[in-house]
């Protein structure tokens, strides 16, 4: 359908409108917040207590070919390893 740009616009039927559009808004936004609390429900927050849950990751000891970088602080492989500084090895991705 063709829009008449320059026609003339009634006053009543703009006003009609946005109240139309405020009730609709109105109404998404409580289905909105109703859905969200829904959805936060699934979720444990950070700190919660776990201590009667069980681990089931295994932790393996760093090895004789690895070192923590002294920059990010993860364990690398030696063939990672860039230089050494006063503070401990550095890795070759926090040297670049």
């Amino acid at each position: 359908m063709a829009q008449d740009y320059d026609f003339p616009r009634n006053k009543d039927e703009d006003e009609e409108s946005l109240q139309a559009l405020g009730k609709s808004s109105q109404n998404s936004a409580s289905d909105l917040d109703d859905d969200e609390n829904a959805i936060a429900e699934d979720y444990e927050l950070p700190g919660a207590d776990l201590s009667n849950e069980d681990s089931s990751v295994t932790v393996i000891p760093m090895q004789g070919d690895e070192f923590i970088c002294s920059e990010c602080f993860l364990v690398k492989h030696r063939s990672q390893l860039d230089h050494t500084t006063e503070d401990g090895p550095v890795c070759k991705e926090c040297a670049a």
